[in-house]
């Protein structure tokens, strides 16, 4: 479908069962729908190679690795050097996901932040993007990214965003992207697309979170890669563009960003 617009699903799961029990199909369906780029995130370091392999097997695939803030007190705490290791791959292109929840795991909350401020560095020593899950957790968030940001610049996106607009603020403001989910689409999200609405276009990332959080026609469903074709034809409604100009604005915003998967791509 040499006619339909490329975008790129910038944070799915492709490792969990859901999807990788069908992987090969998933990933076709995925290019039929214009998917041209998926990044696959490791969310628990033991199943990093898992992840890996799944990269290496797929050309279109990209992966990131760490520790969700979900799992960060179950898991053993990682390392700068550890992630800066991992970061040597050449399919590996972001550190995380990683952040802070206290929807269902605040009594966590302070390895949550030890382990947020070591992705930080790694993404500062690596100079990959860093990949944010934020959950009621606004006012830490923005003060352990602002406060870290300080000490030595880095760049980042906020994955799945559906917090406050004074986080998105503090985001924009540090140069940060952010990224739309399903969650966008759906009727009843007038609001959030408002806050996506102050945010440049050129700050602007699409992604599934595959298997979770699939966009209308499919919510309540098992969310895929392919899907984001939806969300993305969802957002260009929001910002007032076809869905080729809002595509072609991702696919540059992407490069940007996740420079390091853009170059891969490029030599390949």
């Amino acid at each position: 479908m040499t006619d339909t617009p490329s975008i790129t699903d910038s944070h799915c799961h492709l490792d969990f069962p859901e999807l990788a029990s069908e992987l090969p199909d998933v990933i076709s369906r995925a290019r039929q729908a214009g998917v041209t780029r998926m990044v696959t995130i490791c969310t628990k370091l033991a199943n990093e190679p898992n992840v890996r392999a799944i990269a290496e097997t797929y050309a279109e695939v990209f992966y990131a690795a760490g520790t969700h803030p979900m799992s960060a007190a179950s898991q053993p705490m990682t390392s700068v050097d550890q992630l800066c290791a991992m970061a040597q791959h050449p399919k590996f292109v972001g550190i995380g996901e990683t952040g802070l929840d206290y929807h269902y795991s605040a009594d966590s909350a302070a390895v949550q932040k030890q382990s947020l401020r070591i992705h930080i560095e790694a993404a500062q020593r690596s100079g990959l993007p860093l990949i944010i899950h934020a959950r009621d957790a606004d006012d830490d968030m923005i003060d352990i990214l602002s406060a870290e940001y300080k000490v030595a610049p880095f760049s980042c996106v906020m994955h799945c965003f559906s917090s406050s607009q004074k986080l998105a603020q503090a985001a924009l403001d540090l140069g940060f992207y952010l990224s739309m989910s399903g969650i966008t689409a759906f009727p009843k999200s007038g609001a959030l697309r408002d806050i996506f609405l102050t945010a440049p276009i050129d700050r602007i990332l699409v992604e599934t979170d595959a298997p979770y959080l699939a966009p209308p026609p499919h919510r309540g469903k098992r969310n895929e890669p392919a899907f984001t074709a939806h969300t993305a034809r969802r957002a260009a409604e929001t910002f007032g563009l076809s869905y080729a100009e809002f595509a072609a604005a991702t696919q540059a915003n992407f490069n940007r960003l996740f420079a390091k998967a853009a170059t891969f791509e490029a030599a390949a």
